[in-house]
């Protein structure tokens, strides 16, 4: 057995401010529009900002909307003013591809923020791609998106204008199993997924990694994410003798399916993936949720050096949404955008170029700063380059961050 080690976070120092932004009209050329007072240069975001995960969406949305404020605020690119363009796609994928038509429409959008699930990247990054219209997740985890579907033996990057900030399931599932494992002494797991992209992918990796740390795996169950009743699944929980569940999906299930479980008398922890480390499955689980465990992607913002201005001036802009799990990730996102807006039209005499989608896209490629998460920059697969996770636990109502690290094997 290969050896596995915990590696200590770093941070680095980010910049951050407010203003409002401007607005302009759409053009006819691939460059922003030209607003009277120089360019304006379009921001998409795609995120789920109703339903059942519109906490986590607002947030991205949120955090987008900061980022463009602070570079407007800052001048950061002399003659350009940013704005964001917000689009709903209700976690659903037919939404996410309707959205991304819609984006590459407006030859102002030079940049794309989202979308929050794996199964709605799917439908939009051909679209994005064909486009050249650079798209840079802060949520999406699963390592076919970057990698190729046969990731697992042989990756291959698929398109060219699709980023992430997050790191992906490759890394979070086998986290999980690592602490569950070596920390939490966990042995015997049952094993639940939602069958979507996202949740389903999350588990194999998961239990791969599990099953070779040693642990067993006393049973697997996959859910239907429009049921809310889940007491047959948690009664085989509660007579399969395991220590913990893993359950692979997002919150407005896992809060109900942790309540069912305990109730049904396995007072067992339920462990999940970011898409469960939210406020609102500690709502939905109610009293018996102390305990649960979440992954999420990075280290907690509120204890980061570079998160403090971050935190600072989405407080003080008045959202009324909170930034959320993937706030940070969000405007680290944006400002990649932002970064390779500049270098363009700094290469450009000072202006954008007639292909400056391409061009932004090629430019993302070597993009690096010191962002509100950590230092950001892409492998030559488009993922983030930097791999921090964290584990949190529900104490007092609330998510509490127990150990931070990045995992290696």
């Amino acid at each position: 057995m290969r050896q596995r080690s915990l590696i200590a976070i770093t941070a680095a120092l980010s910049a951050g401010a407010l203003t409002l932004t401007a607005c302009g009209s759409r053009d006819s050329d691939d460059k922003g529009s030209d607003s009277g007072g120089g360019t304006t240069v379009t921001i998409g975001v795609d995120a789920p900002l109703t339903g059942d995960l519109s906490a986590l969406g607002l947030g991205i949305k949120n955090s987008v909307d900061l980022a463009a404020k602070t570079a407007n605020k800052q001048k950061l690119v002399d003659g350009v003013t940013f704005k964001i363009e917000a689009l709903d796609d209700q976690a659903q994928p037919s939404s996410g591809q309707q959205n991304a038509t819609k984006l590459v429409a407006d030859k102002s959008v030079l940049g794309v923020v989202g979308p929050l699930n794996s199964s709605v990247a799917e439908s939009m990054q051909k679209v994005f791609d064909d486009a050249k219209l650079v798209e840079v997740s802060p949520a999406n985890t699963n390592p076919a998106l970057t990698q190729g579907t046969d990731w697992a033996n042989s990756k291959k990057r698929v398109y060219k204008s699709y980023f992430r900030t997050a790191t992906t399931d490759a890394i979070q599932g086998p986290f999980a199993a690592q602490y569950l494992i070596n920390d939490a002494k966990k042995k015997k797991v049952f094993v639940i997924d939602d069958k979507k992209t996202y949740g389903a992918g999350l588990a194999g990796t998961f239990t791969a990694e599990f099953k070779k740390l040693g642990g067993a795996v006393a049973g697997t169950e996959h859910i239907n994410p429009d049921s809310k009743d889940f007491s047959a699944i948690a009664t085989k929980v509660k007579n399969s003798g395991a220590d913990v569940v893993y359950y692979g999906g997002e919150y407005p299930q896992a809060g109900p399916l942790s309540k069912q479980i305990k109730a049904a008398g396995a007072k067992i922890p339920v462990v999940g993936g970011d898409g469960i480390y939210s406020a609102d499955f500690i709502k939905l689980a109610g009293a018996s949720a102390t305990g649960d465990l979440a992954t999420s992607v990075g280290a907690p913002v509120e204890q980061l050096p570079s998160a403090k201005e971050f935190v600072a001036n989405y407080k003080n802009g008045g959202y009324k949404e909170a930034y959320e799990a993937y706030g940070g990730y969000s405007y680290d996102s944006a400002w990649a955008i932002i970064e390779a807006v500049k270098k363009v039209v700094a290469d450009n005499g000072g202006k954008l170029p007639d292909d400056a989608r391409a061009k932004v896209t090629e430019a993302m490629q070597n993009v690096s700063f010191d962002g509100v998460t950590g230092k950001v920059s892409f492998d030559e697969f488009g993922d983030a380059t930097n791999k921090q996770l964290t584990v949190y636990a529900v104490e007092n109502g609330t998510w509490k961050p127990v150990k931070s690290g990045t995992y290696s094997g």
